[in-house]
């Protein structure tokens, strides 16, 4: 819990250095075909509905929550360590995305070069990843995907932002359980 603090307050600091520097404009094909439309809404009311179950759940399941939050941390930190090795502006037509919750990590404005991977979607894949219950895991794949369609409808993100995040997300995930399954002597 400790690591989470230190990692989140260091957000609005990191995100403050990346807002300021240039990037590389992509050329994305799926974003050129798709009008822009602010979904903040519902991408908001699906990010937050998975987290209330997850946690709910994780509450309940000490290795659910264990796994979750060093999984998160190391997210995280993976995601800083690609959006300071990609440099990317953001998309043309981006649409501000207002998510109250999130948005309190960023500082005071609005963030638009946290680009490589997309944060809204390894998260709400995480969770999906980290949930036991068939029904569970459904309701969270599906929210992983309308997510990530959304986030490009936005245009808050490159297609490829949001591929690879489930990628990326997954090979954490798989050093976050091990960590969080850890037992010394064993």
């Amino acid at each position: 819990m400790v690591l989470l603090v230190l990692v989140l307050m260091a957000l609005p600091f990191f995100f403050q250095y990346i807002q300021n520097r240039r990037g590389v404009l992509l050329n994305d094909w799926v974003l050129d075909s798709l009008p822009a439309h602010d979904v903040s809404i519902p991408i908001f009311a699906i990010i937050w509905g998975i987290a209330g179950l997850t946690v709910l759940r994780a509450f309940r399941d000490p290795e659910i929550l264990l796994t979750l939050l060093w999984s998160y941390v190391l997210v995280t930190l993976t995601r800083m360590v690609t959006i300071t090795a990609v440099a990317l502006d953001p998309p043309v037509n981006l649409i501000e995305l207002v998510d109250p919750i999130s948005n309190s990590f960023y500082g005071a404005d609005f963030v638009t070069r946290d680009l490589f991977f997309s944060g809204h979607t390894s998260t709400i894949f995480l969770m999906y990843l980290c949930l036991r219950r068939q029904t569970d895991k459904a309701l969270a794949l599906i929210g992983t995907m309308l997510v990530g369609v959304m986030l490009l409808v936005q245009h808050v993100h490159y297609t490829v932002d949001v591929l690879a995040a489930p990628l990326g997300t997954y090979l954490v995930y798989l050093l976050g359980k091990k960590i969080a399954d850890y037992q010394p002597g064993s």
